[in-house]
């Protein structure tokens, strides 16, 4: 059952950027470029005014079906338009750059969502002439690498052969390997903030039940937006907090639809102990999958050590 659940399919990109003109760059990168993606991908395929709720074109829409991915079996805790198959990724907080700088950020799809890579390609394509950020600072994309370091994009070649198809379970049984199986306890170190709602309010510090079950559910979510019916996971063996550390984080960010706001998390480590074989999985699928909300800002990633 355990394999059925992670039968997840995956890609993990990582794109090379070169900065044309020295400047300043947004301090969270993925806002910035997931803002802006959204916006190059109206531009090229929205036919009517934007309004999407409305629109009598929504069922073919490519900007939905690229960033708005439909779940295959509909969850009852999500809502309709959530975004799911996708996740961008990019830690690096320098803000000046200068001409020639590079700038790297990773971009994982998710099932479906893997055949609109052109889609994604070409919208971060027209961002860079456009320009990232406050100052519109242009780049290239010099080059986009799948997992294994392999060649997908190079200048203005494609190669959609080399994308490197995976699964979150081969993911799984390679991370597994580097684990000692009678050890129990485990670092969670966060490289994003994340932002979870537990007993009905969003969690202030690291507590290893809440992350567990936010994994649990992250796993089901995916199951359903490939369409793997399965019963949702149970928590047999709820794992111990040992100790932790937190310290709250802030995000602006600008929509379009919704104007200015905040994103708020939790950055920080937590070690926790109890942890069963079969937990250790979930939480090892969820490094590439992320937890929590905002996701596709980047939020909900850390590493297991």
């Amino acid at each position: 059952m355990l394999e059925e659940r992670l039968q997840i399919r995956y890609v993990d990109l990582t794109f090379v950027l070169e900065i044309e003109r020295k400047g300043l760059l947004p301090r969270n990168k993925v806002s910035a470029l997931r803002g802006g993606l959204g916006q190059m991908l109206l531009e090229q395929n929205c036919i009517r005014n934007r309004k999407c709720e409305s629109c009598d074109f929504e069922k073919e829409c490519l900007v939905r079906r690229t960033i708005y991915s439909k779940y295959d079996i509909q969850p009852t805790f999500a809502k309709h338009g959530d975004s799911i198959g996708y996740v961008i990724e990019c830690e690096n907080l320098r803000e000046r750059f200068e001409e020639k700088d590079r700038l790297y950020f990773h971009l994982l799809l998710f099932g479906k969502t893997i055949m609109y890579f052109s889609q994604f390609l070409q919208g971060f394509y027209m961002l860079g002439q456009q320009g990232l950020g406050k100052e519109n600072i242009p780049y290239q994309i010099l080059q986009v690498q799948n997992e294994q370091g392999e060649t997908v994009v190079n200048g203005y070649q494609v190669d959609l052969q080399k994308l490197g198809i995976s699964t979150i379970d081969r993911y799984v049984q390679n991370r597994m390997e580097e684990f000692d199986k009678n050890k129990t306890e485990y670092v969670l170190k966060f490289q994003s903030p994340v932002s979870i709602k537990y007993d009905g309010n969003f969690i202030q510090k690291f507590n290893a039940e809440a992350i567990a079950r936010s994994a649990l559910r992250r796993i089901f979510s995916f199951d359903c937006f490939e369409g793997i019916e399965v019963e949702y996971p149970e928590l047999d063996d709820v794992p111990e907090t040992i100790s932790q550390n937190a310290r709250p984080v802030s995000i602006r960010r600008f929509s379009s639809n919704s104007g200015r706001m905040e994103l708020h998390g939790i950055l920080g480590e937590l070690i926790i102990s109890n942890v069963s074989e079969e937990l250790l999985c979930y939480l090892l699928a969820c490094e590439k999958l992320h937890i929590g909300k905002n996701t596709s800002f980047g939020f909900g990633r850390y590493v297991v050590h």
